[in-house]
């Protein structure tokens, strides 16, 4: 299933939904009510509890026959996760990006975070950064939490996965590199750009098998596949509940392979009117444009 946060065309109030194999949408936003409270909403981490039952209501409405389906044309598409807890990213994870940037791997998962309010939906602007701030790309596989996950076995980590999305882990270099850490250079606004959808994992059979893409102004410049992260995917739930609790609707950006902007010759900055696309096989294509 393809869970989606969206508006009706020119209206402003936010509605969660899926979208069919055949690019309808079905609304969901009724499922969010608690039927014997008086219809309080729930929270928006709590739709993504995979102990509750509005997934499946979910899919169960996107299967059956004759339910009301809204034409996407009609939809503006937020990030499927709009305000997430946490935004837990990894650094170095693939390799051969850890070569381009004249590091090495590391031995364990090397992490950092940006702001939850750093998150944006597919064909939002982003704001460039004031100065000289070296902004670069770097196309990352999201993963969504769906079940709390505290000190969990490597071999129990994926029950707690709701599933996958394309997001693009923009970074102002000059900032990073300045600094000595990561915090100011990694969460500018607009820096962590989410979407087009969440897939379920029943969608996605293995997520260490995709490949993933980036295309700056229509040229590819970031091609490799996830089956290079050093780190997979119950490895680092592992890892990261060691230390955090991570509930539902916490999204996990798992690292970027080799290509980016500033181990490029020359170097690669992004301007505005840089029209950017990251794409992940059944994942979609999330495209932003700095400004």
């Amino acid at each position: 299933m393809r869970i989606i946060h969206y508006r009706i065309n020119g209206e402003s109030q936010i509605c969660f939904g899926a979208i069919t194999t055949d690019g309808f949408v079905v609304d969901g936003t009724d499922l969010l009510a608690i039927p014997d409270q008086d219809r309080i909403d729930l929270g928006l981490r709590d739709r993504f509890d995979l102990s509750r039952p509005v997934i499946t209501d979910l899919r169960d409405r996107v299967n059956t026959p004759g339910i009301e389906r809204i034409p996407i044309a009609d939809c503006d598409l937020m990030s499927p996760v709009p305000w997430p807890g946490k935004v837990i990213c990894i650094g170095l994870n693939y390799a051969d990006h850890a070569a381009e940037s004249g590091m090495e791997p590391p031995a364990s998962p090397l992490s950092f975070s940006k702001f939850s309010s750093n998150v944006i939906g597919p064909g939002d602007s982003i704001p460039m950064p004031l100065g000289t701030s070296e902004t670069d790309y770097e196309a990352e596989l999201a993963v969504v939490i769906g079940r709390r996950a505290w000190r969990v076995d490597e071999s129990a980590a994926m029950n707690h996965v709701l599933g996958y999305a394309c997001a693009n882990d923009l970074s102002a270099r000059a900032f990073q590199f300045a600094d000595g850490q990561w915090q100011r250079g990694k969460s500018c606004e607009g820096f962590c750009p989410l979407g087009p959808y969440l897939a379920t994992t029943d969608e996605i059979p293995d997520p260490h098998q995709l490949r993933i893409r980036l295309r700056l102004n229509g040229e590819l410049v970031q091609d490799s596949s996830t089956n290079q992260l050093i780190f997979r995917i119950p490895a680092l739930i592992a890892h990261l509940s060691s230390f955090v609790a991570l509930d539902p609707g916490d999204v996990i950006l798992t690292g970027t392979p080799p290509g980016v902007g500033f181990a490029r010759t020359p170097p690669i900055h992004l301007k505005a009117g840089d029209q950017m696309e990251v794409e992940i096989d059944g994942l979609g294509v999330l495209e932003n444009t700095m400004k």
